[in-house]
């Protein structure tokens, strides 16, 4: 599944990267692209994360009233969401929506050969082993990556291979190499630019999340007059619970990625990061007025 979604990533990214002939610039127009076509997800994410507010006061209620019948409670909750057009597991599915989207485009940043230039397995084998005769290191995990960046002198040792000359990806991008590992290039400080970027806006955007939850929460206490305590049981607990591992799961997952593969695949991350703050912010402007 997730080569397949490589393949029709690396389609898109190799049209772009054609026009405008850096592999860097692509990447942010890529992030654009995939984030327009998100957009509507994105909105009815938004829109349930604030009618989410609202169904937790009802649940709370739910709660309390059936704490010592499971049964009942069950059942009630159930139609509470049901009622209120509402899934249980709606948070779940933008999770793999996400988890989709971080595997495929890592395996497109990792084989850009494969996924994006389309070239067979045989004569990557092959470049990788010229690469190794001439003394050469490659990785083993991105030996594409090595064959890029070894491209002319692979073309000076086979002159009349078209396969070579058609691979136009010019991995340079505002003075960074974006085909460096950071975990492979510790004494090189322009190596942790983006990650370190990357880490920040992540913070920043987990941050942006819990402010508007909170602030819709509040604005939802203060419509209905009166805060009514309710004692929280353990099903509300385990609930809140598994809602922050699922918020810090993806992004820890992203940042150890970020350091053991190569630059390009970070920066998407931080495009990416950089524009959902903006539709987060617009979107909860918009959503106000509704």
């Amino acid at each position: 599944m997730f080569q397949f979604f490589a393949n029709i990533f690396g389609y898109l990214l190799d049209i772009i990267n054609q026009f405008v002939n850096n592999y860097g610039l692509a990447i942010i127009l890529f992030t654009a692209i995939i984030k327009l076509i998100m957009l509507p997800l994105s909105i009815k994410q938004q829109r349930s994360m604030k009618k989410n507010v609202e169904l937790q006061e009802k649940l709370k209620v739910i709660q309390f009233k059936y704490k010592n019948d499971p049964e009942k409670l069950n059942k009630e909750t159930m139609d509470l969401y049901k009622q209120e057009k509402m899934s249980p597991f709606s948070g779940c599915f933008s999770a793999i929506i996400q988890f989709i989207l971080l595997i495929s485009i890592f395996y497109m940043v990792r084989f850009p050969l494969t996924y994006m230039e389309k070239v067979d397995k045989t004569q990557i084998d092959t470049y990788t082993q010229q690469i190794k005769d001439a003394g050469m290191d490659v990785s083993q995990a991105y030996s594409e990556i090595d064959i890029i960046r070894e491209i002319d002198f692979l073309r000076e040792n086979n002159p009349e291979d078209e396969t070579l000359k058609n691979i136009n990806i010019n991995m340079n991008f505002l003075g960074l190499d974006l085909s460096k590992i950071p975990q492979q290039n510790l004494a090189d400080w322009t190596v942790y630019i983006i990650p370190i970027l990357y880490i920040l806006s992540t913070f920043v955007s987990m941050r942006l999340t819990t402010s508007m939850q909170n602030a819709n929460k509040d604005k939802k206490e203060l419509t209905d007059g009166e805060n009514k305590e309710t004692e929280r049981n353990e099903m509300e607990d385990a609930m809140a619970q598994s809602n922050k591992m699922m918020s810090w799961m993806m992004p820890i997952m992203s940042i150890s990625i970020a350091f053991i593969a190569p630059l390009g695949l970070a920066l998407y991350w931080l495009i990416n990061n950089i524009l959902m703050i903006i539709e987060r912010l617009v979107l909860d402007r918009i959503l106000k007025e509704e």
